[in-house]
């Protein structure tokens, strides 16, 4: 990344590696290793939940992709990601009625009772695609920080991050990943603050001209903020990392946590933002965004700034591995429920993350954007069998599951030009446009669908 000294930089994180390791307690009980049980087996406190929750979806990629909007589309950009961080909300409904309406521990319990195996197999197949693309684009944007593709500096950063949080999850599991969490949460904070004070005094900012970045209300910044309050129901649901941090705490704790996530990282993601919104209105000429940031604020604050992606990218990283094993064992039944097989799973799902970095494929890149769009056949099951405790026969949900994946495949497609079918059908031709239009088919089938195969539930 230009302007990053990279030597400042390598140091600053190898003292945070050497305090996270240090910090980060060995859980050999499976209640510490899958749920963050403590010593005595008392849940985390909701100041560590919730911080937990912050860091774990303030990742690298997220940061890039507030800041990248807001460079090409202004506030809109931001807002429409901002929106996706109602997850926390959406997603704390759908925790507590499982756990507290329905009386299960998990969401694959809930879906093997009311859709069979085939229907648990699908939701598992989901959960395993997004922690393994989360693995893959955070030690991609890793990677950037120090380096062009294919160099050392590249290289060695990205296998150093991944081994550094790999051997302390191993160790410590969930439970190491919630106390590592706080720290880097507290660190990250204080990164975003010195950045959006140093924009703020700075002479070009104009906070009335950021406003009215988008005055175009058909422009893509608009059109995607749509997509996210379409998605924001289902889009907590496929993401291990929140979810199983829903099911260790009391109700009280679990709920407060959720709440304070919610607005914490909405002013992160603001923030952040913010920074992308102000380099695009002085931006010159075909300039990219890290080089127009490191034109108008310089060096300090482009090692800040990388300092903050690396420290985010490992926060989920060590959340990621953590979630990767609980799924495996727990949620999936595989090892025994020993911690012995969630280390292996865990570095399984490493080797996975390193493999796709390292075929260098923007397009697998590119799919984790679309991930929340393959998530949207379970809109419906939230709708029907959570909320409204109705009986669905499966072969809706394996339709709409079928609609949802196909549909994600042709965005992914079309987004990386290999077919022009959306465009041909509508008319449209940007592609938040199209995700738009796949959203809404896939949604329509779907709810169409549990409409025609529900019924109200019979009491057993």
């Amino acid at each position: 990344m230009a302007g990053v000294d990279i030597a400042v930089l390598s140091a600053g994180l190898l003292a945070l590696a050497l305090v996270s390791v240090l910090i980060a307690p060995r859980a050999t009980a499976a209640d510490g290793f899958f749920r963050g049980a403590g010593p005595t087996g008392a849940a985390p406190d909701v100041w560590t939940l919730t911080l937990s929750q912050v860091t774990t979806w303030i990742f690298a990629r997220s940061l890039m992709n507030a800041a990248i909007l807001g460079y090409f589309f202004g506030i809109a950009g931001v807002l429409a990601y901002a929106a996706y961080y109602g997850s926390f909300l959406t997603g704390w409904l759908i925790v507590d009625r499982l756990r507290f309406r329905h009386g299960v521990g998990n969401m694959q319990s809930f879906l093997q009772a009311r859709y069979g195996r085939l229907g648990n197999a699908c939701f598992n197949f989901l959960l395993a695609m997004r922690l393994l693309t989360e693995v893959f684009a955070n030690l991609l944007v890793v990677g950037i920080v120090f380096g062009v593709a294919g160099t050392s500096a590249y290289t060695w950063s990205i296998l150093a991050v991944a081994g550094v949080t790999l051997a302390y999850s191993m160790n410590g599991g969930l439970r190491a990943s919630l106390r590592t969490d706080v720290l880097q949460m507290v660190i990250l904070a204080v990164l975003l603050v010195v950045l959006f004070a140093m924009m703020l005094v700075h002479p070009a900012f104009d906070g009335a001209a950021a406003l009215a970045s988008s005055p175009d209300f058909t422009s893509p910044g608009w059109v995607l903020l749509v997509v996210a309050l379409l998605q924001v129901l289902s889009y907590p649901m496929h993401d291990p990392v929140m979810m199983d941090r829903g099911f260790i705490a009391d109700r009280d704790t679990t709920r407060r946590s959720f709440l304070h996530a919610f607005w914490i990282s909405v002013l992160c993601i603001l923030a952040f933002g913010a920074l992308g919104v102000f380099a695009g209105l002085e931006r010159a000429g075909d300039e990219v965004l890290l080089v127009t940031l490191a034109r108008l604020m310089g060096d300090t604050a482009m090692l800040v700034l990388a300092a903050a992606l690396v420290i985010s990218a490992a926060s989920t990283m060590d959340s990621t591995f953590s979630s990767a094993a609980k799924l495996a064992v727990v949620d999936m039944g595989l090892g025994g429920g020993r911690t012995k097989a969630g280390r292996v799973a865990m570095l399984l799902f490493a080797l996975g993350g390193l493999a796709l970095v390292f075929l260098g494929s923007d397009d697998l890149f590119a799919a984790v954007a679309v991930s929340g769009t393959a998530s949207l056949f379970l809109t419906p099951v939230i709708v029907y069998s959570i909320l409204l405790d109705r009986d669905v026969r499966p072969w809706a949900f394996l339709l709409t599951f079928a609609a949802a994946v196909g549909g994600a495949a042709l965005y992914f497609l079309e987004n990386s030009k290999r077919i022009t079918w959306i465009g041909d059908l509508t008319g449209v031709t940007h592609s938040y446009s199209k995700l738009l239009v796949v959203t809404v088919v896939i949604l329509a089938i779907g709810f169409i669908a549990f409409a025609l195969a529900s019924r109200r539930r019979v009491a057993q």
